[in-house]
């Protein structure tokens, strides 16, 4: 690559960053339905039809904005699960789901753009999945150590959703029981929904203690998938 070429290249990763950030602003004082590229265009004193050679419409700009916002909180789970000992089962676990609820509460928008109420007009295209996905590869890691370590405990199926398992253990992970399937499955909207009713005020004058309610909670939702006590 040559010095006009990079620094052209260092340019438009500056300005997509410029872009990017304005319309985060714009998600947290108006909500992801009224982004607008004209908008974004013209806080940064931008035409906008330069803005459009970055994003060619607002869908591709809330794609960019999702899958940072999902790589961010995969990576901030990953971090959390990575600093505890391999051996600690239990504990890798409930500290992936710890820093999903601290991400959320850090970045309120955010999490609202990925698991709020869809945006009016938009559908998330293919390429979000890999980074969506990232905190439930987390979780399942540590459902397959265990598996692989000291077994899984506790599951059970009921013989009418043993078809609807095996067709989600072959979908998410062929490697675990067919039991694990449907207790994965449940605990991955249960974090998500607590996380989403603290962040959302369904909490206010029913939990004060959010930290230690939350860390119970999902311990209980380790228990539920099968992972021994810590």
């Amino acid at each position: 690559m040559s010095t006009a070429e990079g620094a052209r290249a260092r340019a438009r990763t500056q300005v997509t960053a410029a872009i990017k950030d304005e319309a985060r602003r714009q998600l947290a004082a108006e909500g992801a339905s009224k982004l607008s590229l004209r908008a974004v265009a013209r806080e940064l004193g931008m035409v906008s039809s330069a803005l459009y050679r970055y994003f060619p419409s607002r869908d591709d700009l809330l794609t960019a904005l999702i899958i940072d916002a999902y790589d961010s909180l995969g990576e901030a789970a990953e971090t959390a699960h990575a600093a505890v000992p391999e051996g600690e089962l239990m504990r890798r676990w409930t500290a992936a789901c710890e820093a999903v609820r601290v991400w959320a509460l850090a970045h309120p928008h955010e999490y609202a753009l990925i698991y709020g109420s869809p945006v009016p007009g938009y559908a998330a295209p293919a390429t979000t999945i890999p980074s969506a996905a990232r905190v439930a590869m987390v979780l399942i890691g540590v459902v397959r150590d265990a598996e692989q370590g000291p077994g899984l405990t506790g599951l059970s199926l009921p013989a009418e959703l043993r078809p609807e398992a095996e067709r989600m253990a072959a979908d998410i992970a062929p490697e675990l029981p067919v039991e694990a399937a449907p207790a994965m499955v449940a605990a991955w909207a249960e974090l998500f929904g607590l996380v989403g009713f603290e962040l959302f005020g369904q909490f206010e004058q029913v939990v004060l203690d959010r930290e230690r309610f939350f860390r119970h909670a999902v311990t209980r939702l380790g228990a539920s998938v099968g992972l021994p006590a810590a």
